[in-house]
């Protein structure tokens, strides 16, 4: 009999998505989009119009072109600007505790938030959040936390035309929408990497988009 290959963090996957999702279900204020082949969900008005502004401008003091674990910006793979924000701000903190406490995460299991601007033309092509361990980065980032669990991302304002967080395998995309607040289990309930995560920020045609986004990880993140 063949040894199964073990997936790393297997067990730590599973056990976190137990708990946020029974954290989630029992939220009358979660919205479950319809797909049987992802967990992914949806907050209407997390942030306050007040809330976004102020991100979006700590977005444009910050955003310098997106960096990725493999490809260069030229690629063109991911062509937006992003950076961190300062996790020691108070705003910023607390944004970033609303958020654990939504999903029942412990804060230190969470990645700092990251802002993102898309200008036309822009993208983030499909992708899934979750680490490849194959890779040579996974050696890295096993020791910087782990695997990533959830994703949470909240939209900050209007795009004027395009620029939709899409997920391909399943046929969903989400329009921005201030304030909003989306989620998903970047695994499967086995705590498997899901490969129906694999989503896209699809071009910008007009305006300008602005998300932040907060990964979360099996351990402890540093």
């Amino acid at each position: 009999m063949t040894k199964q290959a073990t997936i790393p963090d297997q067990d730590a996957l599973k056990r976190v998505g137990a708990r946020v999702r029974k954290r989630l279900a029992d939220d009358n204020q979660a919205y479950r989009i319809k797909t049987d082949r992802a967990e992914i969900f949806a907050f209407g008005n997390f942030l306050t119009p007040a809330e976004c502004r102020k991100l979006i401008t700590m977005i444009d003091l910050t955003a310098q072109p997106s960096a990725l674990y493999d490809q260069d910006y030229s690629t063109g793979f991911r062509t937006s600007y992003s950076g961190n924000l300062n996790p020691h701000d108070p705003f910023v903190k607390g944004i970033s505790r609303r958020i654990d406490d939504l999903l029942g995460m412990k804060a230190p299991m969470g990645e700092s938030i990251q802002g993102q601007r898309y200008m036309p033309g822009q993208q983030f092509k499909p992708h899934n959040d979750w680490f490849y361990t194959d890779q040579p980065y996974w050696q890295t980032e096993r020791k910087r936390g782990g695997q990533r669990s959830w994703t949470a991302m909240a939209f900050l304002n209007t795009v004027e035309k395009g620029g939709a967080t899409h997920f391909s395998e399943i046929g969903v995309s989400v329009t921005p929408q201030p304030g909003v607040l989306l989620i998903w289990n970047n695994a499967l309930p086995d705590g498997s990497p899901n490969p129906d995560t694999l989503h896209a920020g699809t071009p910008v045609e007009a305006g300008t988009k602005y998300v932040i986004t907060k990964w979360y990880r099996t351990r402890k993140w540093a």
